[in-house]
């Protein structure tokens, strides 16, 4: 206890330790959790772009979800269905990554253009083998956009692609002059370029983007970049298609031999897997037992380490941190539903999930400095999805819930939380059961939002506020009995928000009951 009342005492000003010296330095016996949260020190923006998704042509998310046909009688522009743009609207996405994924190093974008009925076919070898009939392309996929009032992200083919592909890609996308592809794009309906910024060079070139040794991608990045130009308006964010989990060798090489002013960002893929390791039995999305939500959720916290690793070698290349770290797969990967096409990677939905995703935007804001950028996947009927549908049927999941509750974390300032976490235990392996963030948005207002993800306990925690002047508190609450619990057609808000009054205030403290499996999202206004 003394060497972190050590740390704290170098943190913090005169006045708060004066103010605060009877919280800092507690018996270790004290049944309350003490958390600090420093008002004193505000630190880096988080970037609203954190909260981006992702949407693939992979099963049903873009048809079936996104885009449907006339048959399916709901609200819809063109193919764009309205009730899904609405609800993502609600939590404010702000970015959405596109055409994919592995379809990305196979998808020609010229075959997506002009007269639907005149497009070519293709076969979707990545996902299910299914004929991609191109009817959704870059004018649907921006339009989109523009309904959602996202920013698109647009992940290029360098696979299977051209750098000549690419770069007239950007032309007809962003340059307002006379050219061949201005007058392409004019003669599909768009008089005006968009102005796309967020532009991915290639995707899992480790893998299904080209099977590429680092040294080989370092090269076509900066090949394919030089090419991928920035037009009046519309400079470009080049995002280069960075490591699998661990592999901190295809960090160091990139960091090493892109330059810093090529590369906005790059990339990490990180999933969550029940099973704790990469096999044909992830482990199942609705029946499951402790030991594997534990396994699970060891598997989320992971990302601490992988972020703390890649960072470093980050900073080792880049101490001021220009290069954004953008993690733009992210979620948790279990086996499909029973009875489903296994290339569709549709699944189900739980209450795990939703610690899945709160913990991991908890870490995400805490790492804020050097993660710009992330993009769950995937938005609708795939993986870690917000929203599922059948036919006319819609419903919002857990994870689209913690979504919602953190959206106020959107471009407010990073504020320091200190604590030591009580411990989740399973047999001989332990987790941190709490983990926290909190944010100060534009208004003044301070926001946090807590995940406990002990199954068992409720755990008590006092919220020592400094520096930071209230009058009221508000908050909700994401929580359901079992960890399997899921919202279906028949029931659709069995896991949903409610108002939390288990919070309460004295001066500068707040002393919080966070129930077993809950993520709670406080308000000090």
């Amino acid at each position: 206890m003394k060497i972190a009342c050590l740390h704290l005492k170098k943190r913090l000003s005169f006045a708060v330790l004066a103010a605060f010296s009877s919280v800092t330095c507690l018996s270790s016996a004290t049944a309350q959790t003490q958390v600090l949260v420093n008002g004193y020190d505000p630190q880096q923006q988080i970037s609203r772009h954190i909260y981006g998704h992702f949407s693939e042509h992979l099963g049903r998310c873009i048809y079936g979800g996104f885009w449907v046909g006339d048959s399916i009688k709901v609200p819809k522009q063109g193919g764009i269905r309205l009730d899904i743009v609405d609800a993502l609207k609600k939590i404010k996405v702000p970015n959405l990554r596109w055409p994919g994924g592995c379809f990305a190093d196979e998808y020609h974008w010229r075959d997506g253009i002009g007269p639907r009925n005149q497009r070519p076919k293709m076969v979707n070898t990545n996902w299910g083998g299914v004929t991609e009939d191109n009817s959704f392309g870059t004018h649907e996929f921006l339009e989109l956009c523009d309904l959602l009032q996202c920013e698109p992200y647009i992940a290029g083919n360098v696979g299977s692609g051209t750098v000549e592909e690419m770069s007239k890609w950007v032309e007809y996308l962003n340059f307002d002059g006379l050219s061949p592809m201005t007058t392409i794009r004019k003669q599909n309906g768009r008089e005006k370029p968009w102005k796309v910024e967020f532009w991915g060079v290639g995707n899992e070139s480790w893998g299904c983007g080209g099977n590429m040794t680092p040294e080989y991608y370092a090269n076509e990045f900066k090949r394919y970049a030089t090419y991928a130009r920035n037009y009046p308006g519309a400079r470009l964010k080049r995002i280069a298609s960075g490591a699998n989990v661990a592999d901190y060798n295809w960090t160091d090489v990139c960091m090493r031999n892109i330059p810093a002013g090529q590369m906005w960002g790059i990339t990490l893929h990180h999933y969550t897997l029940p099973s704790g390791h990469w096999s044909d039995n992830k482990g199942s999305a609705t029946a499951f037992e402790e030991k594997e939500y534990f396994t699970t959720m060891k598997s989320c916290l992971y990302m601490e380490t992988l972020l703390n690793g890649h960072e470093a070698i980050m900073d080792k290349y880049d101490p001021a941190k220009k290069v954004a770290l953008v993690v733009d797969e992210w979620g948790i990967w279990t086996n499909v539903e029973p009875g489903t096409n296994p290339g569709f990677l549709y699944q189900q939905n739980s209450m795990r999930d939703a610690l899945v995703a709160a913990s991991t935007l908890n870490i995400f804001n805490n790492h804020c400095n050097r993660v710009r950028m992330a993009n769950l996947a995937q938005t609708i009927n795939v993986l870690q999805a917000l929203i599922l549908t059948e036919k006319e049927k819609f419903l919002l999941t857990p994870t689209y819930h913690v979504f919602d509750l953190y959206k106020v974390h959107q471009d407010a300032t990073l504020l320091p939380v200190q604590f030591k976490s009580p411990e989740y235990v399973s047999g001989n392996d332990k987790l941190p059961a709490v983990n926290i963030s909190a944010s100060k948005d534009k208004e003044g207002k301070v926001h946090l939002t807590i995940a406990n993800i002990d199954p068992n306990k409720a755990i008590p925690l006092q919220l020592n506020l400094a520096g930071i002047n209230f009058k009221k508190v508000t908050g909700q609450i994401l929580t359901s009995p079992k960890f399997t619990d899921i919202n279906t057609f028949a029931k659709p808000d069995l896991v949903k928000p409610a108002a939390f009054n288990n919070a309460v205030a004295s001066g500068n403290t707040l002393q919080v009951q966070m129930p077993a499996l809950s993520v709670v999202m406080l308000e000090l206004n």
